[in-house]
């Protein structure tokens, strides 16, 4: 059995006083491939970001013994500016920030490892490209390629395929499970069941609370399912609003 690589302690996160995620406590392991599921609402986006340290518990603790440049994050698509001119390529060349530096110069190698990984990903000739002109499929390629280029132990992906194509969903997968292959640790906000049950051999299932974290199967049973969201119905009955979080 894999050692475990971050834990969870009675971990809380508030906005504004207000629970976004309530006393979770587990564990993930070294080179687990792990889904985080649930309702909306039920603290998906808030967990992960906490995981990364981009939030502070209100209580509890993450403990793990990395580093912020171990980890590479993947932010939901709403959340990128694809307005911003910038070219794919220069888009997946920022993967390459702990190398360069936040003013740094590129290396013509790192260079080389972006035309590889805008290769890898199927959008081989379209690195002069602005981003504002790709489909919803061709950017999370793009950002793919970034992770790839990144090269990180841990990678925290926040819902990687909503409202992409079926067939940029299958290549991505591949990647993830490349990944796994590698040993890296992969945690990833997901929405949809039967990709989860198919791809993902750990699950924790919350509602804000944690209803169950261990073997995907287990998890995601049909109680658990019917218990999650009769707990986010719950909470939104009692809890009052917080911010939105997945």
């Amino acid at each position: 059995m894999s050692p475990d690589l971050i834990r969870l302690s009675n971990l809380t996160v508030a906005y504004d006083r207000h629970p976004a995620v309530h006393r979770i406590s587990g564990s993930i392991a070294v080179g687990s491939l792990t889904a985080i599921a649930g309702p909306n609402g039920a603290g998906k986006s808030t967990l992960l970001k906490a995981i990364m340290g981009e939030l502070r518990p209100a209580e509890g603790r993450v403990e793990h013994l990395l580093q912020r440049t171990d980890f590479a994050y993947l932010p939901q698509a709403a959340d990128i500016n694809r307005r911003f001119p910038i070219s794919v390529l220069d888009t997946v060349l920022l993967g390459a920030w702990r190398q360069a530096g936040a003013f740094g110069r590129v290396a013509e190698s790192e260079r080389a490892q972006a035309l590889e990984a805008v290769k890898a990903v199927g959008l081989e000739g379209l690195g002069a490209r602005q981003i504002g002109s790709l489909s919803a499929g061709q950017l999370q390629r793009v950002l793919f390629a970034r992770l790839l280029l990144q090269d990180a132990k841990v990678i925290l992906l926040d819902e990687p395929f909503t409202a992409i194509d079926a067939r940029t969903t299958r290549d991505l997968i591949d990647i993830i499970l490349r990944w796994h292959g590698e040993n890296r640790t992969v945690v990833a906000v997901l929405h949809d069941f039967e990709q989860i049950r198919a791809h993902f051999p750990q699950t924790l299932l919350i509602a804000r609370e944690m209803v169950e974290w261990g073997p995907t199967a287990d998890a995601m049973s049909s109680p658990n399912l019917l218990k999650a969201r009769a707990m986010a119905e719950r909470w939104d009955e009692d809890a009052g609003v917080c911010e939105p979080a997945a």
